[in-house]
């Protein structure tokens, strides 16, 4: 089991005590880097502890609801080092998560919130009547931290509630330990093969995510690197400042989700891209959502000419019950694309495409310090190419979900972690076929959604691209097909013009009828905080008449 996190980062503040460990470039501030090394890392940690120890005891849990930034770092180590339960959360007046985090809010139960002097206006509006400690991370002295007595933390002691996504049901506490956190890091750490002190991870994923937190905060713990990271908001703003930030370094490491590549690869400019050397990126990893093979090619194609490795795109597969990581190709390795037959793998077999309609799925690779075992839903294992449910151990495994036993029982099942996801072992690597709970059937036959929303967006350009979210409704005796999908934006186009394109393609290419389709205003298709289209979201909106 490695070392906890804080006596890691410790650690490199003897070490390395002036190297930079985090770098935060503000670009929607004045555009200046500002810097914790490994000594001002540990320093201000040690002082926050101090702060929360006098606010809180060991279990109790500390909301940090503070921008992107250091002090959201030294949020995070500090309840590491105090033996306080971080939730890592976002400041109220992010826009469309309002109801995520009030639902996270009060079910963790925070004895006290972490927040900004920026911030602190936002905060106190959205917390409840009753008393609640607030504590300024800007504001605690450095002073403080030779107070600090020193906390050992076990292996098994919780260090964090990662509130899930939630996209297909409401967002739920996961208990994370501090071996939990890491292992994680450490097997990530290990698939980037990153060398000590050396690489840097370049990113701008939200911290309260868990991509974000533990590639930002965790993993350059491990070999004693740096991160540097931004705003989410500034990448959306101009998404060349991320390749910009990795083209400032030899050996360089990134990860986000698939809509980021295609969202940057169709919007980086030929006038951007001039003098952009992306040569020494090692790892691109593209997880938290399906990896399309599309975005493979487009991404590549768009950055080949600045130097980009084909074998830098590295697919991935994760979720937050296993703190983050699970499996990704391996480093060095091209992205590997397969088609099988679709009616096989409806059928729950992975046979290689040959004729009729097929199913092009890109492989997730192999584990890195931990078991996937592919079960059937009586809990049989499946052989390689048999599609079940993927099923994970190791000691990234999270322990429970906080306070919900029934659902911990269901999930953390047997010393397997059922991740609701279907997937095959194919070759020895794996692949994700879709969510069970998404699943669409219709007499008796399985579709999966997101082969109907490609076939949907590539129906008419008036469909706005993966902003689709085909699921099932209830029939008379048997489930039908409701597909919502966003208007690309400026298209005069009909609805009936589009229905006719779209009902054309779903019966051609999947012999399925659409029952209804609805061609929403941008923006309308539910989208998880990591960009996967929340489709149990999508269907409650629809029964309730929410795009009538």
């Amino acid at each position: 089991m490695p070392d906890a996190l804080i006596a890691q980062v410790a650690r490199w503040a003897r070490v390395s005590p002036d190297a930079p460990a985090y770098v935060f470039v503000d670009y929607l501030g004045d555009g200046a880097r500002h810097t914790l090394t490994w000594r001002q890392a540990d320093l201000r940690a040690r002082a926050l502890a101090v702060r929360l120890r006098e606010l809180a005891g060991p279990g109790d849990r500390a909301a940090i609801m503070a921008p992107q930034g250091l002090d959201y770092v030294v949020g995070v180590l500090g309840a590491l080092y105090a033996g306080v339960v971080a939730v890592p959360l976002f400041t109220p007046d992010l826009p469309g998560h309002a109801e995520r985090l009030s639902c996270a809010y009060a079910d963790a139960d925070p004895a006290l919130v972490l927040t900004t002097s920026s911030a602190l206006p936002a905060v106190r509006e959205f917390l409840p009547s009753e008393p609640k400690a607030v504590l300024l991370l800007d504001t605690v002295s450095d002073l403080l931290a030779d107070e600090w007595e020193g906390h050992q933390a076990s292996p098994g002691d919780l260090a964090y509630l990662q509130y899930t996504s939630g996209s297909t049901r409401t967002p739920a506490g996961v208990e994370i330990t501090h071996g939990n956190l890491a292992a994680n890091a450490a097997q990530l750490w290990e698939a980037f093969r990153a060398k000590p002190r050396t690489s840097v991870a370049v990113l701008w994923l939200p911290l309260f995510h868990d991509m974000g937190l533990v590639s930002i905060v965790a993993m350059p713990v491990v070999g004693g690197n740096h991160a540097v990271f931004m705003d989410p908001v500034a990448f959306v703003m101009r998404p060349v400042r991320w390749l910009q930030l990795l083209g400032e370094h030899a050996d360089a490491y990134t990860g986000a989700p698939n809509f980021a590549f295609e969202y940057t690869a169709a919007r980086v400019s030929d006038a951007d891209k001039a003098g952009l050397d992306l040569s020494g990126v090692q790892v691109m990893l593209n997880g938290a959502e399906p990896v399309r093979p599309g975005t493979i090619e487009a991404f590549d194609a768009a950055f080949a000419g600045c130097g980009l490795r084909p074998e830098a795109h590295t697919p991935a597969y994760g979720l937050a019950e296993a703190t983050v990581f699970v499996a990704a190709m391996e480093r060095d390795a091209r992205p590997l694309v397969t088609d099988f037959d679709r009616d096989a793998l409806r059928a729950g077999r992975a046979v290689p495409y040959t004729i009729g309609a097929r199913s092009t799925l890109v492989s997730c690779g192999r584990p890195t310090g931990q078991t996937v075992q592919i079960f059937s839903e009586y809990g049989e294992a499946r052989a390689d190419g048999e599609v079940g449910e993927i099923c994970v151990r190791g000691p990234n495994v999270a322990r429970a979900y906080w306070r919900d036993p029934a659902r911990t029982a269901e999930v953390f099942a047997g010393g397997w972690l059922r991740t609701g996801d279907l997937g095959v072992i194919h070759d020895g690597r794996l692949y994700v076929t879709g969510r069970i709970k998404d699943l669409v059937i219709v007499d008796g036959r399985n579709h999966y959604p997101q082969d109907i929303e490609v076939t949907v967006q590539e129906a008419h350009p008036a469909v706005r691209r993966d902003r689709v979210a085909a699921f099932a409704v209830p029939g008379e005796s048997s489930e039908r097909l409701v597909v919502v999908a966003e208007r690309s934006r400026g298209s005069a186009a009909s609805l009936d013009e589009v229905a006719r394109s779209v009902r054309g393609a779903v019966a051609k290419f999947h012999d399925l009828s659409v029952f209804d389709f609805v061609l929403a205003d941008a923006g309308s298709v539910p989208r998880t905080s990591s960009g996967k289209i929340a489709r149990r979201a999508c269907l409650r909106a629809y029964l309730e008449g929410a795009f009538v």
